[in-house]
């Protein structure tokens, strides 16, 4: 009885709309100006049938109304003869009508009809009588003025979103549209659903123990913070790390974004701040939880024009005062997320609002196995998978990108009619992320092929031969999503600090397509596009930025370029960049190609075999041009012979299925 009586307090109960009132009213008052009663059941005739009525002396009584039309009732006797079938639709009368032109002429008609009559017949005289058209006059002012109401109502509902609310639209626009999760309200997700946010996670359930528990920290005088802030980049957890918040805490939790004080009309925004802590502090102790408050938080006094920016300055002066000013009350924790913390303003940032500020990284190789750990347990893995080996495959990714690879493979496993989703299902799901769709219908020249293949062999030379580049993983030449004709994928170490030498071999390796284009047919193409780009960037940081070149000296300008549209330097200084930054790339350039030369049969060997596997794992390249020199750290010389003649069929004899499953 009592579960059925919680279904039945978790049914909303059913609201009557007024609009419907309003509806009847005026389809009432339209019916009563249609439907005229003084013809109720009656039937209109032409005078020449009610002349041969009066001469038949069928007709008992004349009624004229307002001199324009005649009423006319029938004897009792006459109801069932030939002529007057239709009378019989009204019992009482009148029975037929009739349009009256001249009633001294109808008079004349009446007199003249009733000559032949035989003397016993009585005789009739037209009666008159007045009748007042009261609904005509009343509708022409009522139905406008219903009119009028519905179209403000319908103008008001569209410019305050479509906001409801007792009180009409307009009345409701400032109020707050924050979402409210109490005892009553079922939020499946908890702390145990957040994976790979170890430190986060800790700081963010003691905000929920303040609640549960304040005497514990205010017994040593303690104050609870008033704001908690999650910075991150994108799909690293911050809003899920809220709404485990919102499952677990036993108090109050409104949910709302930032752009919903956003609105056209002045004041509404800061008039939804003072209604979201007004309810807040009714509730206390509760949770406020504003996702993407950057949208109102921006630093003020930037970049306005005319006061283009009022209105969303004037309700982050709110949200400030509401946060830490004179009426502030303890018991309302304000927790908001953001993945642009340099844009907010510095009042908003300060201890007193935001006592905590919790930094949501993305997961390191630990992190992103306890991620994989809980997303495959929805979904249908073969036993032998580990998820160690996903987490080794997915470097950078954050957890919303973990997500979508395992939906990503189930997919892949279901359209293939597969019962258990497997590596090969992942290491597809894997490519079309990175790579995009595979574009099985594309048609590319064999020519083009082989400069496809010998870029993607260069950068794959270069990568296993140099000390600090990371691990190659796959190789592959099959056109993708996005103009990707092929990639090579690393698999980059967890690393906090990156040396000039590792930038240096990064830059290598990434000219090392372009190199091997020059190498072998003594011509380059468009393809190198995407490398030319990433070493620019990775050259002008080294000297702009991390000071790693001797010339241009230890300097940074990075914060200064951020905060100014002009360049920070003299032109002399601009010039000695842009010089150093092409000698950079240049040495890097002539390294690709000297490595490529000394190792000219290896890239050989792989690029004829990649065009005609067109994909090559890890293991493959070992077979081909033997073990990398250098471990996954870098560090450690492994003294080995390279092959110099190779037979590649043989070499794939055992193996082959491994790379033709994954194309």
């Amino acid at each position: 009885m009592k579960d059925k009586d919680k279904k039945k307090s978790n049914i909303p109960p059913s609201k009557f709309n007024t609009y419907w009132i309003y509806a009847l009213m005026a389809i009432f008052l339209i019916g009563i100006n249609i439907f005229d009663y003084s013809k109720t059941g009656t039937t209109e005739i032409d005078p020449g049938k009610f002349e041969w009525m009066i001469k038949e002396g069928a007709v008992e009584k004349l009624v004229i109304v307002n001199g324009e039309s005649a009423k006319v009732y029938i004897k009792p006797k006459f109801l069932d003869k030939s002529g007057f079938e239709k009378a019989k639709e009204s019992e009482y009368g009148p029975h037929f009508h009739f349009q009256v032109g001249s009633v001294d002429k109808l008079e004349e008609l009446v007199v003249d009809a009733q000559k032949d009559l035989a003397p016993d017949v009585p005789r009739i005289r037209p009666s008159y009588s007045k009748q007042v058209d009261w609904v005509g006059p009343i509708l022409s002012w009522v139905i406008p003025i219903f009119l009028i109401m519905g179209i403000w109502l319908l103008i008001m509902k569209r410019v305050s979103g479509g906001a409801g609310g007792p009180g009409g639209q307009i009345f409701s626009i400032g109020k707050s549209k924050a979402t409210l999760f109490d005892k009553n309200s079922k939020v499946t997700t908890t702390f145990k659903d957040v994976a790979g946010l170890q430190e986060a996670k800790v700081e963010v359930m003691e905000v929920v123990d303040f609640l549960k528990h304040p005497k514990k920290y205010t017994n040593l005088g303690g104050k609870i913070p008033k704001g908690v802030l999650l910075v991150g980049p994108p799909g690293t957890g911050k809003t899920l790390l809220a709404k485990a918040v919102a499952g677990e805490a036993d108090v109050p939790f409104f949910s709302i974004s930032g752009s919903d004080f956003v609105e056209m009309f002045v004041g509404v925004g800061a008039s939804r701040v003072r209604d979201l802590f007004k309810q807040a502090r009714e509730k206390a102790p509760c949770i406020i939880f504003i996702d993407e408050i950057d949208a109102i938080g921006r630093a003020r006094g930037k970049n306005s024009m005319q006061g283009g920016n009022d209105e969303r300055e004037n309700t982050l002066n709110q949200l400030l005062v509401e946060m830490d000013g004179f009426n502030t009350d303890a018991g309302v924790i304000l927790m908001a997320a953001t993945n642009r913390p340099d844009v907010l303003d510095q009042a908003l940032l300060r201890p007193g609002r935001f006592d905590r500020q919790i930094g949501v990284d993305p997961p390191d190789l630990e992190g992103r196995k306890e991620i994989f750990q809980v997303h495959v347990k929805n979904i249908k893995i073969n036993e032998t998978i580990d998820p160690n080996i996903l987490a080794e495959m997915t470097p950078g990714f954050v957890g919303a990108d973990i997500a979508n690879i395992c939906n990503e493979a189930a997919l892949i496993a279901a359209r293939n009619g597969k019962k258990e989703i497997d590596l090969d299902d992942f290491n597809y799901a894997l490519d079309r992320i990175i790579g995009g769709l595979e574009k099985k219908s594309k048609i590319i020249h064999p020519k083009e092929k082989e400069i496809i293949a010998y870029h993607e062999a260069g950068h794959a030379i270069c990568g296993w031969f140099l000390q600090h580049a990371s691990p190659l993983v796959k190789v592959t030449i099959v056109p993708r999503g996005a103009g990707t004709l092929g990639y090579a994928q690393y698999l980059p170490k967890e690393e906090y600090i990156t040396r000039t030498e590792q930038l240096e071999d990064r830059m290598c390796m990434t000219m090392g397509g372009r190199a091997a284009e020059k190498i072998i047919f003594n011509k380059i193409s468009t393809g190198a596009q995407s490398d030319l780009d990433q070493v620019t960037k990775m050259a002008y940081s080294m000297t702009t930025v991390f000071g790693m070149n001797e010339k241009v000296g230890q300097v940074s300008f990075y914060g200064m370029q951020q905060n100014s549209f002009s360049k920070p330097y003299s032109d002399e200084t601009a010039a000695l960049i842009d010089s150093e930054v092409r000698k950079m790339i240049d040495v890097q350039y002539d390294r690709a190609i000297a490595l490529l030369k000394d190792k000219s049969k290896e890239l050989e060997i792989l690029a004829k075999t990649l065009i005609e596997k067109e994909v090559l794992l890890k293991s493959d390249v070992e077979k081909l041009v033997g073990p990398r020199p250098w471990d996954n750290s870098g560090n450690v010389f492994k003294k080995v012979e390279t092959i110099a003649d190779v037979d590649v069929n043989k070499l794939f004899d055992d193996d082959d299925k491994n790379s033709k499953d994954i194309v």
